[in-house]
């Protein structure tokens, strides 16, 4: 049983970000609605009330609501879903692109191999190096990979690991532009810190910088700088925040960050603040939405 107390903490998680979580694209309180064919962001966010909408089909709710739609889960499962009971952070599924009702332990045996010898398609090369313009150096640490599914969409594949290097989790992100939803997740992933395995890189009093997703951890490498991504402090579990501030402790770490330019990238970093206190806030020139752009912009010119 859950007590009113745990439900309402699942009721006041930012919709926004529960949103991004389940791998829908939020961008000034809106996002194509993924309950029908949309082109026009018909889904809109009123984060004073903490629910969503869509104009065009009619569905709304909260965090809840939204879980229970998407992921077509029941009350109880989409409470634990979005209070981490279910093994892991992802969208649950039967393989590594379809989601699925119910949750189970991340195979990582099955997926193992795919990361031994990466390969890019060229979409996926396209991707990374002609748009993102990453370090080939970066790409190869973090061992992306690509692969094709039955209807030709190309797939990019995003390992999580512990900081032992134990495969834990994966982001699969469709490379076809304006596709919804582009990240799927497979049944059990743990995909909360990216790139954990810099942590043993660090030497003591060595800048960690924390960016928003995988997008922006890689160019912030490709920049030379060692850090991790965090996609939401409200899902950050206690073991991830007792490493964080350990690393403060043990290692004078100071930590650094460039906010995304929206009020979702100022509310994670003043989430992270109460959990880091000594983190360091930096601001992006306008015109850049996120640090991966502005990355991009530099070594474009």
């Amino acid at each position: 049983m859950m007590d009113r107390y745990d439900l309402q903490k699942l009721r006041d998680l930012p919709i926004e970000g529960v949103a991004e979580r389940l791998g829908l694209r939020v961008e000034r309180h809106k996002c194509l609605c993924p309950f029908h064919d949309d082109h026009h962001a018909s889904m809109s966010f009123k984060v004073s009330r903490n629910r969503y909408r869509c104009f065009v089909c009619g569905a709304s709710g909260g965090p809840i609501d939204l879980v229970m739609k998407y992921l077509n889960k029941d009350f109880l499962d989409a409470c634990r879903w979005l209070g981490g009971d279910s093994d892991g952070d992802g969208v649950s599924g039967g393989d590594s692109v379809s989601g699925g009702r119910g949750a189970g332990t991340f195979d990582a045996r099955r997926y193992e191999r795919f990361f031994e010898h990466p390969w890019l398609s060229e979409a996926a090369r396209r991707f990374l190096f002609d748009e993102r313009r990453l370090d080939e150096r970066v790409v190869c640490w973090c061992r992306l990979t690509s692969w094709r599914d039955r209807q030709g969409t190309d797939w990019l594949q995003t390992p999580y690991y512990d900081t032992s290097g134990r495969l834990i989790g994966l982001q699969n992100r469709n490379l076809r532009p304006g596709a919804q939803p582009r990240f799927r997740f497979p049944q059990g992933a743990v995909c909360s810190i990216y790139n954990l395995p810099v942590l043993n890189l660090l030497r003591p009093g060595e800048a960690l910088w924390i960016t928003e997703g995988c997008s922006d951890c890689w160019a912030m490498l490709s920049a030379g700088h060692k850090a991790v991504a965090i996609p939401s402090a409200t899902l950050l579990k206690p073991a991830d925040v007792a490493l964080l501030t350990s690393l403060h402790a043990e290692r004078d770490t100071p930590f650094h960050m460039y906010p995304d330019r929206d009020e979702p990238g100022e509310r994670l970093f003043l989430q992270l603040r109460d959990v880091l206190p000594n983190i360091e806030h930096h601001q992006l020139p306008p015109g850049c939405k996120d640090y991966g752009e502005y990355y991009t912009l530099v070594h474009s010119s």
